[in-house]
C-alpha cells in the first residue's frame, strides 16, 4: 500500500499535465486502491478538497453523460458576470461614452478611462468585475484602443472645391505651355543639437544614439527654419535653411535664390511663374510684405508672377508636403540634427524612387520681424486681382507693365 508520502510525490509530479476533472478522477482511483481510510490520507497528500475527491470517487463508479474532452458537466462552473448581471455591458458603456448614453456627469468624463480605472467605478456601482473582464467586455461592445486622428479642418470656405478647382486648371495650363509651376511652403522649424529626432533607424542591438532629455533651445546653435520650392513638372526641389526669423522677405528670398540657381536654367524662356501657397504665414494671403517683396522679384527678374493660395485650413493638400517634405522627414528620422551643416546635407541628399531630387543651402541672412510698409509703397505695388477670389489670386507684373 502506498504511503502519503509517495501519493504526494506522484501528485505533484502528475498534477501540472492533469485538468481539473483528470485531478479528481485520479484521486477517486486512489482512494479506491488504499481502502479504509483513503480520503484522509488521499486529501492530506494532494490538498484537494473532500468534496472534490468525493465527486471523483463517484465519477468512477458512476460516469456522468459528458464527452470526454470536457472537464465539467455543461452548465458547471461559475457563471459568467454578464449572465449574472445582463445588464453590466450597459453599465459599463455608461461609463465609457457617457454623452451619447444620457449620463453628462458621468466621473469618468474627466478622467483617463483605463480599464483598472473602470473596474473600480464598476466596483462602486457593487459590480466585482476584474480588469481583464473589463476589456473584454469592451472588445463585445466593439471597442478598441484608439488614437487622435487629424480629421478636422475647421469651417470649411463655401468656395473651397472651388479653389482647388481653379487651381488646379491653372497649373494645368501653366505647364502645358512650358511655364513653370511651384509650390512653396515653410517646414517646421527644428530645433539644432542633440535633441530627440522622431523615427527610429537600424543601429547595434542595444545602442541607441544618446540624445538630451529636454528640448530647450540651444541658444549657440539656434534653431532652423526650412522653407521649400517645389517644381511641380521636374520634381525637384530647393531648400534654403533660414537661421532668423520665418517672414515674407525670407521666402521670397528663397524663392529668388531658386530662380536664380535652378529655374532659370531649366525655364531659359520663362516669362510666367505660377505660385501655389499656404493662405497663412510667412505667404499668407494677407501680408503685404509677401506682396511687396514678390514685386521686387517681378521688377529684378522681368517676370510675371501668378500667386494661387490654398483655402484656409487645407496646407496639407499642398503638393509640397507630401512630394518634398515628408521625404525629408523620412531621411533624417531618428537622426539627432547636431548642426546646421548635419542639415543642409540631410535634405540635399533626399532620393525617392521617382526621381525626386533636392538643392539645399544655408542661408544666414537677417530677416527682421514686423516690418510695416506705407499705404503709398502698397499702391505702388502692380497687382492684377483674378476675377475668382481675387484675394487668392492675383498676378503681379513688373513694374510699368500692364
Amino acid at each position: 500500500m502506498a504511503t502519503e508520502a509517495e501519493i504526494r510525490m506522484k501528485y505533484q509530479s502528475l498534477a501540472p499535465t492533469m485538468s481539473e476533472r483528470a485531478r479528481r478522477l485520479w484521486a477517486g482511483a486512489e482512494v479506491r486502491s488504499l481502502g479504509r481510510g483513503g480520503f484522509a490520507v488521499v486529501c492530506r497528500a494532494t490538498g484537494l478538497a473532500y468534496n472534490t475527491v468525493s465527486r471523483g470517487l463517484g465519477e468512477l463508479a458512476d460516469p456522468p453523460p459528458m464527452s470526454p474532452d470536457r472537464v465539467r458537466r455543461p452548465g458547471g462552473g461559475r457563471k459568467r458576470a454578464t449572465t449574472l448581471h445582463p445588464e453590466l455591458p450597459a453599465a459599463l458603456e455608461l461609463l465609457v461614452e457617457p454623452l451619447t448614453r444620457g449620463d453628462p456627469d458621468s466621473p469618468l468624463r474627466w478622467t483617463c478611462k483605463s480599464t483598472r480605472r473602470l473596474s473600480d467605478e464598476l466596483r462602486d456601482h457593487r459590480y466585482w468585475v476584474s480588469h481583464t473582464l473589463v476589456a473584454g467586455l469592451l472588445r463585445e461592445l466593439g471597442y478598441s484602443l484608439q488614437g487622435n486622428r487629424k480629421t478636422q479642418e475647421g469651417t470649411r470656405h463655401p468656395d473651397r472645391n472651388a479653389q482647388f478647382e481653379h487651381i488646379n486648371a491653372a497649373v494645368k495650363a501653366q505647364l502645358r505651355s512650358g511655364q513653370p509651376a511651384v509650390s512653396v511652403d515653410t517646414k517646421k522649424k527644428e530645433l539644432v543639437g542633440n535633441f530627440k529626432n522622431g523615427g527610429r533607424e537600424w543601429r547595434p542591438r542595444g545602442k541607441p544614439e544618446r540624445v538630451r532629455v529636454h528640448d530647450f533651445l540651444d541658444p549657440t546653435k539656434g534653431k532652423a527654419i526650412p522653407y521649400g520650392v517645389y517644381d511641380v513638372a521636374r520634381n525637384v526641389g530647393w531648400v534654403s535653411v533660414g537661421v532668423d526669423h520665418d517672414t515674407a522677405a525670407f521666402a521670397v528670398a528663397t524663392i529668388r535664390r531658386w530662380w536664380r540657381e535652378m529655374g532659370r536654367k531649366s525655364y531659359p524662356r520663362a516669362e510666367h511663374v505660377l505660385i501655389v501657397a499656404d493662405n497663412g504665414g510667412s505667404n499668407g494671403s494677407r501680408v503685404k510684405l509677401w506682396k511687396w517683396e514678390l514685386q521686387a522679384l517681378a521688377d529684378q527678374t522681368g517676370l510675371t508672377i501668378s500667386v494661387s493660395h490654398l483655402p484656409p485650413g487645407t496646407s496639407k493638400w499642398n503638393k509640397i508636403e507630401h512630394r518634398l517634405f515628408s521625404f525629408i522627414s523620412q531621411n533624417w528620422r531618428g537622426k539627432p540634427l547636431l548642426t546646421h551643416a548635419t542639415i543642409v546635407n540631410l535634405i540635399a541628399h533626399t532620393r525617392t524612387s521617382t526621381g525626386l531630387r533636392v538643392r539645399c543651402v544655408l542661408d544666414t541672412n537677417r530677416y527682421p520681424k514686423n516690418v510695416q510698409l506705407t499705404a503709398k509703397q502698397m499702391a505702388s505695388v502692380n497687382l492684377v486681382p483674378d476675377e475668382f477670389h481675387g484675394d487668392w489670386n492675383y498676378t503681379i507684373r513688373p513694374r510699368g507693365r500692364r
